[in-house]
C-alpha cells in the first residue's frame, strides 16, 4: 500500500481517536465500581462475560430491554447538567425488566456525538455507573459513537441495553391468577421520569420562564435542576417482593401513562379501576398542567402523574406488600382495584 506526505488523517475529518481512548481510561473504574457476582465490570473487550450460575440462578429466563433518554437529554444538552442523564438511562431499562419479573444483570450504553468531549461523556457515563449500583447490575460494556455532521455542536444521544434474567416459573405478569378485586398499589415517582419531555419543553417554552430561574414548584431549584430529577430505580425494593411470589403483575409508567401501560400487564377480561383521589398530583405535574393548559386526559396518557410504577396484587398480599415497600423507603399507596372489563 503506497502512503502519502502529508494525507489525511481521521482526526482531520473530525474523529479523534486518542479523545475515545482517553474516555475509555477514564471510565474504567467507574465500570469496575459497578462489579457483581457473575460479572466483572470490566471494559475493553469486544463483548462481556455473565455467569448465571455464579449469580444464583437455576432455570432461568433471559430477558432483554432497550431504550433511551428522550428529549429531555435537549434539556441537559442546553444548560450543562450532564450528571443524572445516565441515570434515566439505567432506569428506562432496569424498570422495564420488573414487568417481566426479572432482575437485571448486564447493562450496556451507546453514546453518540458529533465531536467526543471527554468531560462531558465521562460526566454522563459516571451517571450510567451510578444508575447501575443503584439497579444492581454490571455495567459490562457499551459504544462511544463520534460521527461528525451528524450531531450539532456539543450534541450528544443516547441509548441503554439491559440483560436481565428470571427463573423459569417466576415470569410476570401472572396473567391466570389474575382476578376481579385484586389491589392496585402505586410506587411514587421522582417526577416526570423521562417521559413527555417534548410537552414539557413546549411548556416550558410558553411560559416564558429561561432554564436558570427559580422553579415554581421546586423551592431551592432551578427550573433546569428541577425537571432534571433523574427517574427513580425500583429494584432493589420490589426484587425481594417478586421472589416472594407476592406480585401479579407490575407496569412501568412510561410514554402512555396510566392509560396505556397498565393494559400490557392484564388478562385481556380485567380492567383497572383507578381511585384518582388515592394520591395528590405532586407540585412538578400540578405546574405543568395549570401552565400548559393540558386536560386531564391528556395528562394521564402522557405523564406518570406521580406513580412510577403500578403494581397488582391479591387482596390478602396486599398489606404485607405495602408495608414492604414503606420499610424500603419507598413512598407506596393503594391506588385501585381490578375489574371486569366491560
Amino acid at each position: 500500500m503506497t502512503t502519502r506526505q502529508n494525507g489525511l488523517t481521521y482526526a482531520q475529518s473530525g474523529v479523534d481517536i486518542d479523545a475515545g481512548e482517553a474516555l475509555v481510561e477514564a471510565i474504567k473504574p467507574l465500570a469496575k465500581a459497578t462489579r457483581r457476582p457473575g460479572g466483572d465490570g470490566g471494559l475493553g473487550g469486544f463483548g462481556a462475560l455473565f455467569d448465571l450460575k455464579a449469580a444464583g440462578f437455576v432455570d432461568p429466563l433471559i430477558v432483554s430491554t432497550t431504550d433511551g433518554v428522550g428529549t429531555k437529554l435537549k434539556i441537559a444538552i442546553d444548560t450543562g447538567l450532564h450528571d443524572t442523564v445516565g441515570i434515566d438511562l439505567v432506569a428506562m431499562c432496569v424498570n422495564d425488566l420488573l414487568a417481566q419479573g426479572a432482575e437485571p444483570l448486564v447493562f450496556l450504553d451507546y453514546y453518540a456525538t458529533g465531536k467526543l468531549e471527554v468531560d462531558v461523556a465521562v460526566r454522563v457515563v459516571a451517571g450510567i455507573a451510578e444508575g447501575c449500583k443503584q439497579a444492581g447490575c454490571v455495567l459490562a460494556g457499551g459504544e462511544t459513537a463520534e460521527m461528525p455532521g451528524m450531531y450539532g455542536s456539543g450534541d450528544y444521544d443516547l441509548a441503554g441495553f439491559c440483560l436481565g434474567a428470571v427463573e423459569r416459573g417466576s415470569v410476570l405478569p401472572d396473567l391466570e391468577g389474575q382476578k376481579a378485586g385484586d389491589v392496585l398499589i402505586g410506587l411514587g415517582s421522582s417526577g416526570p421520569h423521562s417521559n413527555g419531555y417534548s410537552l414539557i419543553r413546549r411548556i416550558v417554552e410558553h411560559s416564558g420562564l429561561s432554564w436558570d430561574a427559580p422553579a415554581p414548584f421546586a423551592p431551592g431549584k432551578t427550573l433546569a435542576q428541577a425537571l432534571m430529577t433523574p427517574t427513580r430505580i425500583y429494584i432493589k425494593a420490589m426484587m425481594p417482593l417478586i421472589r416472594a411470589g407476592l406480585i401479579k403483575a407490575c407496569a412501568h409508567i412510561t410514554g402512555g401513562g396510566l392509560v396505556e401501560n397498565p393494559p400490557r400487564v392484564l388478562a385481556k377480561h380485567l380492567t383497572t379501576r383507578f381511585d384518582w383521589s388515592a394520591w395528590s398530583l405532586p407540585p412538578v405535574f400540578q405546574w405543568l398542567q395549570a401552565t400548559g393548559g393540558v386536560a386531564d386526559a391528556e395528562m394521564r396518557r402522557t405523564f406518570n402523574c406521580g406513580m412510577g410504577l403500578m403494581l397488582v396484587v391479591s387482596p390478602a398480599n396486599a398489606g404485607i406488600v405495602l408495608a414492604a415497600l414503606l420499610d424500603a423507603g419507598e413512598d407506596a399507596f393503594v391506588c385501585g382495584e381490578l375489574v371486569e372489563a366491560v
